[in-house]
């Protein structure tokens, strides 16, 4: 079985690191908000380049804690808009609905399978107070025109960067090109910590401190609350084993990065379409992603020949149960582009531990597929 992804695998290639890193831990006693942490914020934020970084317990407790981080200063307040991709995994939604905030869908190009930035203008109104872009798969989703947009209208950039570690444009990585980002160390991302984990950066420090402290229920001194917050604070263990796992990151992506090469290179069935090509600065190749028409025979056929995939996703968020259409505030949303893409889009195995061996069997089969 050629596996999606090997966790096991990946986890063998530094696994007396990771030994040490956990040992040391065990040893101090000390397993909330000590110094591991302290030092990966530290090394995190120098990495991302952004001047604070707050570790908090996963994803989206980052992604809802940003919003909320605003709403607490005043820039935000219930009922205001953030624009965000359509075509993106629920949390990204999630983190706005439960902030009392609404979230207004762009539809994604086909090709980049990104928010379309042509599209992000026509969709902001007076309620508009923030763009939430989406790293989505690894691959960039950004360029000039949404700081400028930003600038225009006063709006406030953020980043779900969950899928985008080590991703950059120009030079500067993902997580420091807007206001704030989100990040998520689910053990599957390519900074993955051992358990669910996640980080908030940003260069504004009064924002970093609201979020610090709303993430330890809302108290900057024990037993003081300044506001009503939640508990959402990163592991001592999982500190430890992602700040093994840093030192490795670019060399990780790097790996990620040729093989993807050689599926672009490789993938020739006239069946399969591929997203476009990015420089690999603006691509991590967290999934890598094809479409098919007939996605599900495909599906079934790989999995015929021992070649792992996923669905990245099946359902949108706007056609979610969680979601009923009265919440868009229009009789039936239709999101064309967003929808083809959950219906065909399949994610092949993509690793740093994918052999040459299996990036064959993976191409062969996708190239004898036939329907």
């Amino acid at each position: 079985m050629v596996k999606l992804l090997d966790l096991q695998r990946i986890t063998h290639s530094h696994e007396e690191e990771y030994k040490q890193a956990v040992s040391r831990v065990i040893e101090s006693g000390w397993f909330l908000q000590g110094r591991e942490t302290a030092a990966f914020e530290k090394e995190y934020a120098e990495y991302i380049g952004t001047k604070c970084c707050v570790g908090v317990a996963n994803g989206l407790d980052a992604l809802y804690l940003i919003m909320r981080g605003y709403k607490e200063m005043g820039t935000f307040e219930d009922g205001d808009e953030i624009i965000v991709p359509a075509n993106t995994y629920i949390a990204t939604i999630l983190a706005i609905t439960e902030n009392g905030l609404v979230p207004v869908l762009v539809e994604p190009t086909w090709d980049n399978l990104e928010m379309d930035i042509d599209r992000v203008e026509e969709a902001i109104t007076p309620r508009t107070r923030g763009i939430m872009t989406v790293h989505l798969y690894g691959r960039l989703s950004y360029d000039k025109r949404l700081s400028s947009l930003c600038e225009r209208y006063g709006l406030r950039l953020m980043e779900d960067n969950a899928q985008g570690h080590g991703c950059a444009w120009e030079g500067k990585r993902t997580g420091a090109l807007g206001d704030a980002a989100a990040h998520s160390f689910y053990p599957g991302k390519n900074l993955g910590a051992f358990g669910d984990a996640g980080a908030v950066t940003t260069d504004d420090a009064c924002l970093a401190e609201v979020i610090r402290t709303l993430a330890n229920y809302g108290s900057q001194r024990k037993y003081y609350f300044k506001y009503a917050g939640r508990n959402s604070r990163m592991s001592e263990m999982d500190a430890a084993v992602l700040s093994v796992k840093l030192k490795y990151l670019d060399e990780d992506n790097a790996r990620r990065q040729a093989l993807a090469h050689f599926y672009y290179e490789r993938i020739t069935n006239p069946l399969i379409s591929l997203p476009s090509l990015l420089p690999d600065e603006n691509n991590v190749y967290h999934q890598f992603p094809i479409f098919c028409e007939h996605r599900d025979a495909l599906q079934e056929y790989l999995q015929a020949h021992e070649i792992q995939t996923l669905i990245h996703y099946p359902i949108p968020p706007h056609h979610q149960e969680c979601y009923s259409r009265a919440h868009w505030n229009v009789p039936c949303l239709s999101l064309p582009v967003t929808e083809k893409i959950h219906a065909r889009e399949l994610s092949i195995p993509m690793s740093p531990v994918v052999t040459m061996e299996e990036a064959l069997e993976v191409v062969g089969a996708i190239n004898d597929f036939s329907c």
